[in-house]
């Protein structure tokens, strides 16, 4: 009856210990996303000289490499639980960034309107398919030199990027 008794007990007591490191491995560690300010450094982002905006900027946004502090334990980017020294990448941060062209506004809002009737715009923004169609037509009678200085005046998505 004793030996029953004390494997009764141990099958208990492993039950407990198995309970026990279940709910240990299964507590939820937050993302690296997720992680308050001044718990991870990120980079500064490369800046382009030509355009002054950041390198890699797709549909308005770039993202930039970030460490979270040393001894930070979090799910990095892949989902992978991490404790970090803060030499390792834990996550991507976005920012909006423009996407630019290296054109001026103003100096394509002056030759379409100055120039326009002659495809000097269209030109100068790097379309001289179009370009040469205005020359030719002579801005489509006026009408398409119109309505291109109304585009690029009103920065129409479009009209001063490729």
């Amino acid at each position: 009856m004793a030996l029953s008794r004390e494997r009764w007990e141990l099958r208990l007591f492993l039950l407990l210990l198995c309970l026990y490191v279940l709910k240990a491995v299964s507590v939820d560690v937050e993302k690296c996303d997720d992680l308050r300010l001044g718990q991870y450094i990120c980079d500064s982002p490369k800046i382009n000289d030509v355009t002054q905006e950041p390198e890699n900027c797709t549909n308005e946004i770039a993202f930039v490499p970030c460490m979270p502090a040393p001894n930070i334990t979090c799910r990095n980017y892949s989902g992978v639980v991490n404790t970090f020294s803060g030499k390792e990448v834990g996550f991507y941060k976005s920012f909006t960034c423009r996407n630019v062209t290296g054109y001026s506004y103003k100096v394509a809002v002056a030759l379409s309107l100055f120039l326009g009737w002659l495809g000097a715009d269209r030109f100068y923004l790097g379309y001289p398919a179009l370009g040469l169609l205005k020359f030719c037509t002579v801005g489509f009678c006026g009408i398409g030199s119109l309505i291109d200085f109304v585009l690029i005046s009103a920065q129409v998505r479009g009209a001063l990027e490729r």
